[in-house]
């Protein structure tokens, strides 16, 4: 095989792994934002999900094949359910931001106090 052709397929496989960064970012940074904001149920839910592991005895390293998974198609789908739950959560807070802002605007034509 050709150097050219290597470095070729190198290029190109890290101009997609820039462009699955970028894509990951904003939910990323929404996701952790959103765990900043309510750290109690982000340890809740750390703690349930270990001790349904614990209760259930399984552990990544001892069930055969489960480490493979974990390191190729299930990181993947976690990705991706990280990403839709982020972006489900932006489209939460930006409609809530809509409803206060309507809220606002409201009680100010009406000449009230904004709640």
């Amino acid at each position: 095989m050709n150097v050219f052709d290597q470095l070729a397929k190198v290029r190109v496989a890290q101009l997609r792994m820039s462009a699955a960064r970028e894509d990951l970012s904003t939910p990323a940074a929404a996701l952790l934002t959103r765990g900043h904001q309510y750290p109690l149920t982000t340890v809740g839910v750390a703690a349930g999900a270990g001790f349904a592991l614990g209760s259930l005895n399984v552990h990544p390293l001892r069930v055969p094949g489960l480490g493979s998974l974990l390191g190729g198609g299930l990181a993947e789908m976690v990705t991706h359910g990280t990403r839709l739950l982020a972006e489900l959560g932006m489209a939460g807070f930006a409609a809530s931001e809509r409803r206060a802002d309507n809220d606002n605007n409201e009680a100010n034509v009406d000449g009230g106090e904004p709640s």
